[in-house]
């Protein structure tokens, strides 16, 4: 089985990609308005694929605690410095649990929480 993607219906799709193609760093393959008017981007390579959707009558929006999406970075305080020059918050960290492994979040315009994690 291999995994496509994964899906997150966003309240505004400018703000959102905005926030993933400079913050995260994914680049929009695809995007495009279905029959039904909602507005649909795909993000990312490789095996990382992120799908926005914005959907003017989808109103179930919360913040949600126990997801998080992680992204691999070479280097946290490079990102982090990244992060406070697009005007965003550190959110969480950075923590580090081991030697091995640091890692710190942000929260996307729809409260969702995006972890940086630097592997060494």
């Amino acid at each position: 089985m291999k995994f496509c993607w994964c899906t997150i219906r966003v309240r505004n799709m400018e703000e959102s990609l905005n926030f993933y193609r400079e913050a995260v760093g994914l680049s929009l393959n695809k995007r495009y308005t279905s029959q039904s008017g909602k507005d649909i981007s795909f993000l990312g390579d490789g095996e990382t694929k992120l799908e926005l959707i914005s959907d003017p009558n989808f109103r179930a929006f919360s913040e949600c605690e126990s997801i998080s999406f992680g992204f691999e970075v070479e280097s946290i305080e490079e990102k982090i410095k990244l992060i406070k020059e697009k005007g965003l918050e550190v959110h969480k960290g950075p923590i580090q649990p081991n030697e091995k492994i640091k890692y710190f979040y942000v929260k996307d315009p729809d409260g969702i929480n995006i972890q940086f994690v630097e592997n060494k």
